[in-house]
């Protein structure tokens, strides 16, 4: 049987997700089988697995720090809100159906099964399992009948390494007030406390550690820089959303929708020298761009709506009808057409229009599309026909097909790795409009390249200098650099204790 560890968080965006991904490398790389778990995931960022289910990307994330496939057992529950107070309930990568939170609250205990069911498989297969809480375990309105901090703790019998933030200030209040808040039982599984996100000399921390560690009565094995590492997170907190940069020689711009979802679908231009990478919620923000990005949404029609009310909507028609390119990808993709259409109510329900830039129509089902394709570009016209015959590998989430409503053609033609179906024509694309269903698109680096390509010589700019990389590659040189990190700042040796000692 396999030994566990959980991190758990005094707060969302902690570093839980990281500081999982991170041990995974190191144990990977002391010659351990390790895998990562997180019971219950609320994000809109997803991902498609080779069997065509749906899981969350920080436990993918994770899984490619183990060096190991993405596999739902890694992550049984993933919550996809719908809105403010409802979430898509997906169980074992399949939608179980839409719950307000107050029926999922009193549904949640007959998912235990489930998730004791996917544990059980990983703690047969691997050395080591690294288990990530959500949010807080001192969420008192939360505790009952938890399923994601202590109690998955208590099911798995895993040691608690309890991680606060200090970037955001108030470390000891939040480690200490978290510790305090706890029910004796559980205060016996937290084995240590790690600061995180530290920026400056240790040594002047090191009276504070003294306290925490005096107050707690639980060792600080840990106090974690703030790491400079590009990995593909997923909380809707994320740190890009706020990045100010200069403007580069070639300025992508992505419309930052109320329900974006798979942003990471951009992180390859984020490493690209000479390319500058914006989200723009405001169409003060927008400016000139090479290339607007309308992204993936959970919510396409109502996110229109937003577009359209915000004045955005208006400003990229303007931008389009001046000749800048309109990238469209999934959701995004989907507005780009004449008519939105929900009979079903899978969605907003009724019917809208839509951006017009593309002669399409989407119907909105009940089915939902999660498969992995691999194919390549078609002949593509405009600024983009540098992608022309280009491979591409990616995966489709999806609700509604949409159909063309005149002269189109389609953007790519792939095959389907999940149904075997082979050259079946997705997206589209007309003038300098071009739209995919397809996340993950510019994953690749001949692909990304190639964007960048035909916009620079759109420019008029030499694009020699600009140079892709490998994501998957890069990926990889990441996550040594974030496992090397810790293991400088982190105490392995009891680290290993607490893993070895269990509870």
């Amino acid at each position: 049987m396999a030994k566990a560890i959980m991190i758990q968080g005094t707060m969302s965006n902690a570093g839980k997700s990281l500081l999982a991904a991170g041990l995974c490398r190191i144990f990977k790389q002391d010659g351990y089988r390790v895998a990562p778990f997180k019971s219950q995931n609320m994000a809109l960022n997803s991902f498609i697995t080779q069997e065509g289910l749906e899981m969350g990307r920080a436990q993918v994330m994770q899984a490619e720090a183990a060096g190991i496939a993405p596999s739902v057992l890694m992550n049984p529950i993933l919550l996809k809100p719908t809105n403010d107070v409802g979430s898509q309930v997906i169980v074992n990568g399949e939608v179980l159906g839409n719950m307000s939170a107050r029926e999922y609250f009193a549904y949640k205990h007959k998912l235990i099964p489930d998730i004791m069911r996917a544990y059980e498989k990983l703690d047969r297969e691997y050395d080591i399992i690294v288990i990530e809480g959500a949010g807080s375990p001192a969420e008192i309105n939360l505790k009952q009948e938890d399923i994601v901090n202590m109690g998955m703790a208590r099911m798995a019998k895993a040691p608690v390494l309890l991680v606060g933030d200090i970037d955001r200030g108030g470390v000891f209040a939040q480690l200490v007030g978290t510790v305090m808040l706890l029910e004796d039982e559980e205060r016996a599984l937290v084995k240590g406390l790690i600061i995180n996100k530290f920026r400056g000399d240790k040594t002047i921390l090191d009276p504070g550690v003294k306290m925490l560690e005096e107050k707690c009565r639980i060792p600080v094995v840990g106090v974690a820089p703030y790491l400079q590492i590009q990995v593909e997170d997923e909380d809707s907190l994320t740190t890009r959303f706020e990045q100010k940069g200069q403007v580069g020689l070639l300025d992508l711009a992505v419309i930052r929708l109320p329900r974006i979802s798979n942003f990471t679908d951009f992180n390859p231009f984020e490493s690209m020298p000479g390319v500058s990478l914006r989200y723009v919620q405001q169409v003060s923000q927008l400016g000139n761009p090479d290339m607007i990005i309308l992204p993936g949404t959970k919510n396409t029609m109502e996110d229109l709506l937003w577009l359209r009310q915000s004045g955005l909507e208006a400003a990229v028609k303007k931008a389009a009808a001046a000749g800048t390119v309109i990238f469209g990808i999934c959701g995004g993709y989907q507005m780009l057409g004449e008519e939105l259409s929900d009979p079903q109510g899978v969605e907003a329900g009724g019917t809208i229009r839509g951006m017009g830039l593309l002669p399409q129509r989407t119907v909105f089902s009940a089915q939902k599309t999660r498969t992995r394709v691999r194919g390549r570009f078609g002949p593509v016209e405009g600024v983009l026909d540098t992608l022309t015959g280009v491979e591409l590998e990616g995966y489709e989430i999806h609700m509604g097909q949409t159909e063309a409503l005149g002269e189109l053609r389609p953007l790519t033609v792939i095959s389907d790795q999940v149904t075997g179906e082979k050259g079946k024509e997705d997206g589209a694309h007309t003038g300098g409009v071009y739209g995919t269903y397809v996340h993950g698109v510019f994953d690749r680096e001949e692909v990304a390249k190639g964007v960048i390509r035909g916009l620079g010589r759109k420019k008029g700019i030499s694009t020699e200098e600009i140079t892709g990389v490998d994501f998957q590659t890069f990926k990889e040189t990441q996550y040594d650099l974030l496992a090397a990190g810790l293991r400088e700042h982190l105490d392995m040796k009891r680290i290993y204790e607490i893993l070895e000692e269990g509870v």
